[in-house]
């Protein structure tokens, strides 16, 4: 996969998110996909995301910063709609991602949240 390829699959899967595209994630990552953070797959990343919108029906990511190194993504976004004011900022996700075969393999991610405890 090509950096280009890397680039717009990563903001493919913010785009999905933000537009409650879950059934998009089927396309985006790999049928074996596996999410650290989660500690499960494509299933539990699905439930992630329904959960999010739930409880943050304003929830959406902006895309700051891509790098690409081979099969590797690193993602950093700002993370906005989770407070009272939804332009205001809750925090800063940061994500690597493996790519295989033009779809999300493997993911880790951290968020810097400033969301209500």
């Amino acid at each position: 996969m090509t950096s280009p390829d890397s680039h717009q699959l990563a903001h493919r899967m913010h785009e999905a998110f933000n537009a409650r595209d879950i059934a998009a994630a089927d396309e985006i990552f790999a049928p074996d996909f596996y999410s650290h953070p989660l500690r499960g797959g494509l299933e539990a990343l699905k439930a992630a995301w329904a959960a999010m919108v739930t409880a943050y029906p304003s929830a959406r990511s902006v895309v700051e910063d891509i790098l690409v190194d081979g099969d590797r993504v690193a993602l950093r976004s700002t993370v906005y709609g989770v407070s009272a004011d939804p332009d205001a900022a809750g925090g800063t996700l940061l994500e690597i991602f493996r790519v295989t075969e033009g779809r999300i393999a493997e993911l880790w991610g951290s968020m810097d949240s400033q969301l209500p405890h």
